[in-house]
């Protein structure tokens, strides 16, 4: 064979193999977009975010003295429901209310929607009448004494630190106090919520109200009618001693019981 022969099989068969080769070669996918932020629906679209609630709470005006009014506003965006505790509970969305707290009180507003729920409080300072001396019932309304009811029958019950359980050694104190309130007819009477000094002023706040809440239920089961109990919390205003000691500190964690005559 002739070499000129022989250079064009070699160029025709190194065409063929090009050719065979281009053929053959796949391109590469491209790698898929990056993923978009948020949620996705089924058409492949990020789907939009629930707005989370918003609520605002205010007291006007802020301070008030013993018998006095305040008025509580609120307005809520972005929820389904509105709750204000204590003591007054559901409310519309936007709204204002007079209240006439006999102590000071923080009431918190929560606002809860699709989105979720939040929060805010206001401050109510009440301002006591000055009263001279240490005694910690000085201010109360007027009481029947124990003396009154029959010796010891209107006993504090005594709480553990950071619980508003009735513990079992008071049962027998809430039974005998039962007892004394329901031989004094319709006598009506205020159960106290009463805290250590340990812990933030509106924490306690909410601690002595369910202190007094859970004496308020139990002397329910003992058969005195709800319309003759009323509830309020003083937190770690009104102590019966101010030493640092665990001896104080279980003497102030109490629900105390004022008899209105």
């Amino acid at each position: 064979m002739s070499v000129s022969r022989i250079k064009n099989v070699g160029f025709w068969l190194l065409f063929l193999s090009t050719l065979l080769a281009t053929a053959c070669h796949k391109d590469k996918p491209l790698p898929p977009p990056p993923p978009l932020q948020g949620s996705v629906g089924d058409s492949g679209r990020p789907t939009p975010t629930t707005p989370a609630p918003t609520i605002t709470l205010r007291a006007t005006p802020g301070t008030i003295d013993r018998g006095g009014t305040t008025t509580l506003e609120w307005e809520a965006r972005n929820a389904a429901t509105v709750t204000i505790t204590p003591g007054i509970g559901d409310v519309a969305i936007t709204g204002s209310r007079p209240v006439n707290p006999t102590s000071s009180v923080t009431y918190t507003a929560t606002a809860t929607g699709p989105g979720g729920a939040t929060t805010d409080v206001a401050r109510v300072t009440v301002n006591v009448p000055p009263v001279s001396g240490t005694d910690p019932n000085a201010g109360r309304p007027p009481n029947v004494t124990a003396d009154t009811l029959g010796g010891d029958d209107l006993k504090d019950v005594l709480f553990d630190y950071d619980k508003a359980d009735i513990r079992p050694d008071q049962v027998a104190v809430l039974q005998r106090t039962a007892a004394a309130l329901k031989a004094k007819g319709n006598a009506r009477f205020t159960i106290e919520g009463h805290c250590d000094e340990r812990g933030s002023e509106e924490y306690n706040l909410g601690l002595g109200d369910r202190r007094a809440n859970a004496v308020k239920e139990f002397l329910l089961g003992q058969g005195i009618p709800a319309n003759r109990m009323n509830v309020v919390s003083y937190g770690e205003e009104r102590p019966v001693c101010r030493d640092e000691t665990e001896d104080c500190y279980t003497k102030n964690r109490r629900a105390h019981f004022a008899v209105t005559q």
